[in-house]
C-alpha cells in the first residue's frame, strides 16, 4: 500500500525503515514514488492486439499515477488482454540490481482497482532472474486473492514456496532476481486498471512479536477533510501505521493507507460531502514483517460548515506543523524543504519563530512547550557558525556548521539573517519581562541580534549593503542590496542596530538610490516603486511580516498601499490570463517564487515569468492587503483542488493545471509567510510586536520616513469592476471615453501628465450608473505628449489609461 505522501515528516531520531537485523528480511522492488510521470526502473511490453499503458522517453516505461486517497504516485497497470496477444509489466528495484530472495518466504504487494475487479480477471505473476533474462513460470493471481472492491486497497500475498518448490520451475536463480512481472491472463478484450504499490519480498517465518496497539488517536473534522493524529511508537521494529475508516458507524472498515513509522499525522480528504457526515477511524501499527497490532479504539469526526475564521484557523494550524512538528530535533530550526534531511534554513527559521508564537497564542501548543522550543533554537544559534555576526543561508541542523548554498556562498547571508532577526524581535516583544525565564530569553535575543555586523556588510563604508560575505571568497558574489525587492527589512534592521548600525542615508542613497521608482499604472493600479507589474509577490511579504507598512511612508510611497496594488495587479494579470493557462481566474491566482514542474522559479506577471504555475502562498500571504480576494482564493484552492493540493501541513507549494501537476513539497520560506500574514490580518499581532521594539521608529525617521495612516479595509469598489477606453487614441479634438461600470457611484475623471501633475479636471462628482457609458472628451488646446486619464471614486483609483496627443 502506498506510504503517506509526507513520508518526509521524518523525525530525525528515528531509525530508517527496515534497518538493522530487519534489513535482510525485506527486499523492495517498488516503494512509494513522489516522482510524477513514469517509473524509470519499470518496463512495459505488449504484443499482438493486447495493450499495456506505457510511456517515458523510450515509450517502454511503466507509468505512475498520483492517487489522492493514498497520498503518492503508484504504478499504473492499465491493460487490455486479447486472444493471440500478450503483455508484461516488469517491476524492477531502482538501479536494476539483482536481489537475493532465496531466504524469503513471501511475495506481497498492495493493489487497488478503481472500479473493482473480479479475481478471475487478475493478471499472472512471475519473476526474472539469473543469466540470460531467465523467466520463472507464470502463476495466476486469482489463486492467491479474492475479488477486489472498488477503490479499496488490498494486500495480495503469494507464498514463495509456490516458486521454490514447483518441480516444473525453470532455471531461474532466486539469488539473482531482477524483476517481479505481472502479465496477461484472461483474454476478455476489456480495459482494466490496477494501481500497484509496495512490491516486496520478505521473511515472515519465526515471526517477531506482534506490535503494540497505537495510543492517542484523535480526529478533527473540517469541511472536506478529517485530520488524524496519534502517538508515535517507540518500538524499533515498528514499520508504520495502517489507517482504517468506516462510513457506516463501524459496521464496515475499509483500509485507507499505510503511514511511515515516523509520521503521526494523516489528512483524509473526503471531498464534497454534506456537513455533519460522520466517519470513524482505527489505527494499527505494523512491524517489519507486515504483522499488525490490534486495532486502536475507534474515534469519530464529522465534516462541518466553516466560517471564514474557521478556514483561516485551519490553514494556520496546518501550516504551523511544518515549523513545530517537522523541526530539526537538535536545533529546533526549520528544514529548507520537506524533502530535506539535515539542512536547516536561517530565513525560513526566522519565519518559523513567528509560527511558534502563533502556536502559543492560538493554543496549538502550550506556552511552556513554545518557550522550551524557543530556548533550544536560541541556544543553538548562539553556538552556530556566524560570519561577522551573520548566519549562513543553510546550516547543518545537528552541528550548526555552514552548508554552502553555492560554491562561493559558504559564509554569511545578511538577508537570511535579517529575516531571522525580524522573527527574533517579534518574539522578544511577545515574551514577558516580568517572568524570569522569559526575560532571560529576551536578553539572549538582544545578544544575538546585536552581534550582527550590519556595518561590516557595507564593504568599505559604501552607501549600500551587500548580501554575502565568505571567509574563502570574500565579496566575490558582489550582490548589492539596491532597488526594490524583498530585502527592505535588511536596511530597517541595519539602521536600527544599536551596536553595528548603518546611517539613515544608506536607505535613501543606497537602497532607494538606483532602479527604485516605477510610476506606472497596471490594470488601473499605480505602482510607485519596483519593477514592471511589481514582480513576484514575495516582495510584498518577506520584509513585512514584522514591519508594519500601514503607519509609515517614505519619499516614494506608503508600502501598505503599494503592496495592496502589487497584489491586485498580480491577481488582475491572472484574470486577464494573456497566455491562456488552465485554471487562472478571479479566485485562482498568485504568482511568486515556488516549485514548478521543471524545478524552481520566481514566477511573476510577465510573459517570461509566467509558466502556468500558481502558488497558494502568493494569495494567502497577501491576506492583510486583499482579504476578500485572498479568502476567496483560499476557499477555491481547498474546495476545487484540495484533493491534490491540501496536505497534512497545509497547502502544498504550487500547482500547474496546464500540465496537470501538483507539488508534493513544502518550503519553509513559503509556509512561514502564510502563518504570519494571516495573523497580521486577523489581529495585527506581528506588526504590533515588531514595531514595539524601541529602535525601529527612530531608525525609520532617520531614513526619511514620516508617520502615515492607511486603513486595513479594502474599498468595496474593486477596480476590476470598471473598464475604461479612449477612442480614438491618439485623440482628436473630440474623442470618446467609454466606461463599463458594474455598480453605480459618483466619479471624477482627471487628466495628469506622466509626472503626476494635474492638467485638467474633466468631470467632477459625476453620477455614473451601472452599465456602459460614452462621455465626450474635449481635448482642444492639449499640447502634444503622453498623458494619464484617471477615473476615481473618492480616493480610490478605479481605472487609468494612457492618452496621446500628437497636435
Amino acid at each position: 500500500m502506498p506510504q503517506f505522501s509526507i513520508r518526509l515528516l521524518v523525525f530525525w531520531a528515528s531509525i530508517i525503515l527496515f534497518s538493522g537485523s530487519a534489513c535482510a528480511q525485506s527486499t523492495y522492488f517498488f516503494r512509494e514514488s513522489t516522482n510524477p510521470g513514469y517509473y524509470d526502473s519499470g518496463l512495459a511490453f505488449s504484443s499482438g492486439n493486447s495493450t499495456l499503458k506505457k510511456g517515458g522517453p523510450t515509450n517502454d516505461k511503466l507509468l505512475l499515477s498520483y492517487l489522492p486517497e493514498s497520498g503518492n504516485y503508484s504504478l499504473d497497470i492499465t491493460w487490455k488482454s486479447m486472444p493471440g496477444g500478450d503483455w508484461s509489466a516488469f517491476t524492477v528495484a531502482p538501479g536494476f540490481p539483482a536481489q537475493n530472495i532465496s531466504n524469503h518466504d513471501t511475495l506481497a504487494f498492495w493493489a487497488m482497482s478503481p472500479q473493482g475487479l473480479s479475481a478471475s480477471l487478475l493478471p499472472t505473476i512471475s519473476m526474472e532472474g539469473g543469466p540470460g533474462s531467465t523467466k520463472s513460470k507464470k502463476y495466476r493471481l486469482r489463486d492467491f486473492a479474492n475479488d477486489l472492491p472498488a477503490g479499496g486497497w488490498v494486500e495480495i500475498k503469494v507464498p514463495l514456496s509456490t516458486f521454490f518448490q514447483d518441480p516444473n520451475q525453470t532455471n531461474i536463480l532466486f539469488t539473482q532476481v531482477k524483476a517481479i512481472i505481472l502479465g496477461q491472463d484472461t483474454t476478455d478484450a476489456a480495459t482494466h486498471t490496477l494501481y500497484i504499490d509496495e512490491v516486496r519480498t520478505f521473511r515472515a517465518e519465526s515471526p517477531i512479536s506482534l506490535p503494540q496497539p497505537v495510543s492517542g488517536l484523535s480526529a478533527t473534522g473540517y469541511e472536506r477533510h478529517i485530520d488524524l493524529q496519534w502517538s508515535l511508537s517507540t518500538n524499533p521494529l515498528t514499520a508504520g501505521y495502517r489507517i482504517y475508516r468506516s462510513a457506516d458507524g463501524g459496521n464496515t472498515w475499509l483500509f485507507r493507507r499505510q503511514i511511515d513509522k515516523s509520521t503521526q499525522w494523516m489528512m483524509d480528504f473526503v471531498g464534497d460531502v454534506a456537513p455533519g457526515t460522520a466517519y470513524q477511524y482505527q489505527i494499527r501499527s505494523v512491524n517489519t514483517q507486515g504483522r499488525t497490532s490490534q486495532a486502536s479504539s475507534p474515534v469519530s469526526a464529522s465534516t462541518r460548515a466553516m466560517t471564514d475564521d474557521d478556514f483561516l484557523d485551519m490553514v494556520q494550524r496546518a501550516s504551523f506543523r511544518y515549523f513545530y512538528d517537522f523541526a530539526h530535533p537538535v536545533s529546533g530550526l526549520t528544514p529548507e524543504r520537506n524533502t530535506g534531511t539535515n539542512t536547516v534554513t536561517t530565513g525560513g527559521s526566522g519565519f518559523g519563530l513567528m509560527a511558534i508564537v502563533v502556536g502559543m497564542e492560538r493554543g496549538y501548543i502550550s506556552r511552556a512547550d513554545g518557550l522550551t522550543r524557543l530556548k533550544k533554537i536560541f541556544q543553538f544559534l548562539g553556538n552556530a557558525n556566524r560570519f561577522h555576526g551573520a548566519w549562513p543561508h543553510w546550516m547543518d541542523g545537528t552541528t550548526g556548521l555552514v552548508i554552502p548554498f553555492s560554491q562561493r556562498d559558504n559564509g554569511g547571508d545578511l538577508v537570511e539573517t535579517a529575516f531571522m532577526v525580524q522573527g527574533m524581535l517579534s518574539v522578544k516583544q511577545y515574551l514577558d519581562p516580568n517572568v524570569p525565564a522569559e526575560d532571560s530569553l529576551r536578553n539572549t535575543i538582544n545578544t544575538l541580534w546585536q552581534g550582527v555586523e550590519f556595518d561590516w556588510y557595507r564593504q568599505y563604508i559604501q552607501q549600500y549593503m551587500f548580501w554575502h560575505w565568505s571567509p574563502n571568497y570574500a565579496w566575490q558574489i558582489n550582490f548589492q542590496l539596491r532597488g526594490y525587492n524583498e530585502t527592505m527589512i535588511t536596511y530597517i534592521l541595519g539602521m536600527s542596530s544599536p551596536t553595528h548600525g548603518i546611517p539613515g542615508s544608506c536607505y535613501a542613497n543606497g537602497w532607494a538610490g538606483s532602479n527604485y521608482a516605477n510610476g506606472g499604472v497596471y490594470y488601473g493600479y499605480p505602482l510607485s516603486v519596483g519593477s514592471f507589474r511589481g514582480g513576484p509577490l514575495f516582495f510584498a511579504h518577506y520584509s513585512f511580516l514584522g514591519f508594519d507598512p500601514r503607519k509609515w511612508k517614505d519619499n516614494y510611497t506608503n508600502y501598505f498601499t503599494h503592496n495592496r496594488n502589487h497584489t491586485l495587479i498580480n491577481r488582475a494579470y491572472c484574470i486577464e490570463n494573456p497566455k491562456g493557462y488552465a485554471g487562472y481566474g478571479a479566485d485562482c491566482w498568485g504568482l511568486t517564487a515556488s516549485d514548478n514542474p521543471d524545478g524552481y522559479k520566481a514566477h511573476e506577471p510577465t510573459s517570461a515569468g509566467d509558466d502556468g504555475t500558481l502558488s497558494p502562498t502568493a494569495a494567502l500571504s497577501s491576506m492583510p492587503y486583499t482579504p476578500e480576494q485572498s479568502l476567496a482564493a483560499l476557499k477555491h484552492f481547498y474546495r476545487e483542488h484540495g484533493e491534490n493540493l491540501w496536505g497534512p501541513m497545509g497547502f502544498y507549494d504550487a500547482f500547474n493545471l496546464q500540465r496537470n501537476w501538483f507539488a508534493r513539497s513544502y518550503l519553509a520560506i513559503d509556509q512561514g509567510p502564510i502563518v504570519a500574514m494571516i495573523e497580521n490580518y486577523r489581529t495585527g499581532l506581528f506588526w504590533d510586536l515588531f514595531m514595539q521594539n524601541p529602535e525601529i521608529a527612530p531608525a525609520l525617521q532617520g531614513a526619511g520616513f514620516t508617520p502615515d495612516s492607511v486603513t486595513l479595509a479594502i474599498d468595496a469598489r474593486d477596480p476590476l469592476l470598471f473598464q475604461m477606453g479612449v477612442y480614438p487614441n491618439p485623440v482628436e479634438s473630440v474623442s470618446v471615453v467609454r466606461i463599463d461600470a458594474q455598480l453605480s457611484d459618483h466619479f471624477t475623471l482627471t487628466l495628469y501628465d506622466l509626472q503626476g501633475n494635474k492638467i485638467k479636471q474633466l468631470i467632477t462628482n459625476y453620477l455614473l450608473t451601472e452599465g456602459k457609458h460614452e462621455i465626450s472628451l474635449n481635448t482642444d488646446g492639449l499640447s502634444a505628449g503622453t498623458y494619464m486619464l484617471e477615473l476615481h471614486a473618492d480616493k480610490t483609483l478605479l481605472a487609468a489609461r494612457r492618452l496621446i496627443s500628437v497636435r
